[in-house]
Formats: C-alpha cells, sequence, structure tokens
C-alpha cells in the first residue's frame, strides 16, 4: 500500500502469461494488466470463457492481441512443454516476461479427517506439481534472455494454519517453500519472485455465498495490490483485512501465540464450515454458539 500504485513502465510492452485467466482474480488481473499495455497470454481450461474475458479486456495491445493459450495444468510435464514452446513464440522477439501462477484448485472447507486422496491428489496437482513444472519449463527460457518475473498467487492459507483447508493450505506452504527458493538460486541471474498472500477475497465465484458478516478485499483491489507489489520487486505481500492480516502476523512474529490462537479457533472453525457460518470471525476464538 505504502508504494501506492503500480509502476507502468515496467507492464508496458512486457508479455505478461497468466493462468486461472477465465475468472475470479485471473480475469481482474487480466484487464488490469492490458489497461497498463502489457502483452498478454490467457489461460484457463475453459477456452470459451477465455474468449469472453478477451473481449473485454483494453488498452494498447487489447483485446486484438491478446493471446489465448488453453492450458490444464493437471495435463502432464509433455502437455506443459508444448504451452510453454507456443507462449514463448507468440510475440516476435520477446518471450514471456512475467508468469503470473493464479490457477489453483480448492475444495470447501472440511475437517481434515474428510480429506480423500482424489482431493489431495486434484489440489497438488493444480496448485503443486502442475505449477512447479511449468515454471521449470518456463525458466530456461527467461535465464537465456537474463531476465524474468514469477509472481505466485498463494494464499494466508500458506502463511498459517488453516483449519478446515489442511490440503489447501499444505499446497500453499508447498509453493512458498519452492518460490523463495527459486528466487534464492536464481535471482544473481535475473530470476524475481513476488509471492503473494491473499486472505479471504470477494470473487465472482463465492458472491453468491458470502456470509453477510464476513469481510472480503475485492478481486479489483486484490489484483490492484499484486500488481502494485510485483511492479514495485517485493518479494512477498499480504492481502487482508483483519483478523486474519493480525493472524498472520502473530503467526510470523510471535508463532508461539499464533499457534496457540489457531488451536483455540480449529475446532470452532471446522464446525462453523459445516454450517456455513463465517470462518473469519473474532467469535471463533468463545466457542460454536459465536461461531455462526
Amino acid at each position: 500500500m505504502s508504494k501506492k500504485q503500480p509502476k507502468r513502465e515496467e507492464i508496458e510492452d512486457k508479455v505478461v502469461w497468466i493462468t486461472g485467466a477465465s475468472r475470479g482474480i485471473g480475469e481482474i488481473l487480466a484487464k488490469q494488466l492490458a489497461s497498463l499495455g502489457a502483452k498478454l497470454i490467457i489461460s484457463a481450461r475453459n477456452e470459451v470463457e477465455l474468449s469472453r474475458v478477451r473481449t473485454q479486456l483494453k488498452g494498447k495491445h487489447a483485446p486484438d492481441e491478446v493471446k489465448i493459450l488453453p492450458l490444464d495444468l493437471s495435463s502432464g510435464e509433455d502437455s506443459l512443454r508444448i504451452a510453454v514452446e507456443k507462449a514463448e513464440s507468440f510475440f516476435p522477439d520477446s518471450g514471456v516476461d512475467y508468469m503470473i501462477h493464479n490457477a489453483a484448485f480448492e475444495r470447501p472447507k472440511t475437517s481434515i479427517l474428510d480429506v480423500t486422496e482424489e482431493g489431495l491428489k486434484a489440489t497438488f496437482d493444480v496448485n503443486v506439481f502442475g505449477t512447479i513444472a511449468l515454471t521449470k519449463l518456463l525458466t530456461p527460457f527467461m535465464l537465456k534472455r537474463g531476465h524474468g518475473h514469477f509472481v505466485v498467487m498463494s494464499s494466508a492459507a500458506g502463511k498459517t494454519p488453516a483449519p478446515g483447508q489442511a490440503v489447501y493450505s499444505a499446497s500453499k506452504y508447498a509453493l512458498n517453500g519452492y518460490f523463495h527458493t527459486l528466487r534464492s538460486e536464481l535471482c544473481q541471474k535475473g530470476i524475481r519472485v513476488t509471492v503473494v498472500c491473499p486472505g479471504p477475497i470477494e470473487t465472482s465465484n463465492n458472491a453468491g455465498s458470502k456470509v453477510p458478516s464476513e469481510k472480503r478485499v475485492s478481486s479489483e483491489r486484490c489484483a490492484e495490490l499484486t500488481i502494485i507489489a510485483a511492479t514495485h520487486g517485493l518479494k512477498e505481500a499480504w492481502i487482508s483485512y483483519q483478523p486474519v492480516l493480525a493472524v498472520m502476523y502473530l503467526v510470523q512474529y510471535m508463532p508461539s501465540v499464533g499457534y496457540w490462537l489457531m488451536d483455540k479457533v480449529g475446532k470452532n472453525r471446522v464446525e462453523a464450515a459445516e454450517k456455513k457460518g463465517n470462518t473469519y470471525s473474532l467469535s471463533l476464538l468463545f466457542g460454536k454458539k459465536k461461531a455462526t
């Protein structure tokens, strides 16, 4: 927030590839980046929805120059290699400058005891294995050019315990570890990484199911702050309202207190999720009567 606004010169005429661009934060990122003059490649599994998004983009290179690249992150390395080669060839004399890893798989909140093998595999195939494979395949092209920037849409659930979201949380912890390590290994060769950890976000996907008392950051604000963080070279950014942000700070700087707090909340949060109640309320500290 202290950076105020994106650096347009860091985006204009740059090639930006966005996964999960057919809806939610990915769609909003595409709109904002197009308005800043980016050359866009938009990916998701649904080509029809990508076409819809492209028609709504406006900017120096949009909509006519926007490239649609259907992509399933769980399709395996051979398929992802073909996608990377296509992305690198879309714009003459210019490969991918920014790779925005936005695609994610998330199941409804549930008890850790109800996690299925299928749910575990589906989550990690997209959130971890596919994202890492795509990164591994794209990075050599960036290294050859001497620059490249990965923007990773992680989650507050990758920084703190997230009762009811054990598998999703585990996948985001994995992403954080991988990309911070990638930056440490390759930053002196021109590779930059920005890990973004949003808390609860208001998107088109959850607008109809939102609990009235839940306060969520808008998709537009989340996308704006993500672009600000990336263009100013921040290594990590947290985007949330309270109380989630306070919990993130406690776990980061006073872990014993932060973990004690989440232990108090855990059981009540799972119960609130089962009843479709507010899973981000301070009242979860006080038991199930106030958890709903």
